[in-house]
Order: C-alpha cells, then sequence, then structure tokens
C-alpha cells in the first residue's frame, strides 16, 4: 500500500493562486502599454501640430486643428477636446508651442486621477 502525500491535492489550488497571479500582471502589463501609447500617439500629434503652426503661411488655429485631427484618428476625439497653441521664446528663439491635455487610459477606479500633458515645440518660420 503507497501512503498518502501531505500535499496531494494542492496542485488546483496553486495554480487558482498562480494563475490569478500572472493574470493581475498580465493585466498591468497591457495597461501600461496602454498608456504608453496614448503619451506617444499625443507627443507626436503635438509635435506635427507644432510643425503645421510653426510655418510661415499658417496661424496657430491651423496647429491646433491638425493636431485635433491627428489625435481624433489615433485614438479618439475625446482626447483631443484640450489642445493648445501658443508663441513662445526658447533660448531666444521664437518656437511654437502644443499642449495636449487629456486623460489617462485608465481601467476602473484605481490608479493615479489626473491629466496626461505632452507639449512640444518647433521653430517659428519668418514671415
Amino acid at each position: 500500500m503507497v501512503p498518502e502525500r501531505a500535499d496531494a491535492g494542492s496542485a488546483p489550488a496553486e495554480f487558482a493562486l498562480v494563475g490569478a497571479l500572472l493574470v493581475l500582471v498580465f493585466l498591468a502589463l497591457v495597461q501600461l502599454a496602454l498608456a504608453v501609447h496614448v503619451r506617444d500617439t499625443l507627443v507626436a500629434s503635438a509635435a506635427e501640430g507644432a510643425r503645421v503652426a510653426a510655418q510661415a503661411d499658417r496661424s496657430l488655429d491651423d496647429g491646433v486643428r491638425r493636431t485635433r485631427e491627428l489625435i481624433g484618428e489615433a485614438l479618439s476625439p475625446a482626447y483631443a477636446k484640450r489642445v493648445t497653441a501658443r508663441r513662445v521664446l526658447v533660448d531666444g528663439a521664437a518656437v511654437v508651442e502644443v499642449e495636449v491635455r487629456a486623460p489617462l487610459p485608465l481601467v476602473g477606479l484605481a490608479g493615479p486621477a489626473g491629466d496626461l500633458v505632452v507639449d512640444a515645440h518647433a521653430l517659428l518660420e519668418p514671415r
């Protein structure tokens, strides 16, 4: 007769604990990847909007419009609601700054509250 082992039947319990932990880590990585994707898309859209607004024959409104268009196509128009552009001096050079404020893409109520703020600059062309 074979004696019973003390850990007999523990595999399902261990699988449930480890499986739940792995699912949690996977979801956290997916959430992080989504947040980084949104941030990178906002930065690229703001940079393109700043380049458009900095052209000699364009206005700041053209840059804001282009930024909103790109964000709306890549993500959602909800992320393009607060886009601003202005002329500023950086180290004595006139540049256009485009700033985008968008919500953090979080699942559920956990995590930091607030906005994701990105900005981009482009050297202003002389008129």
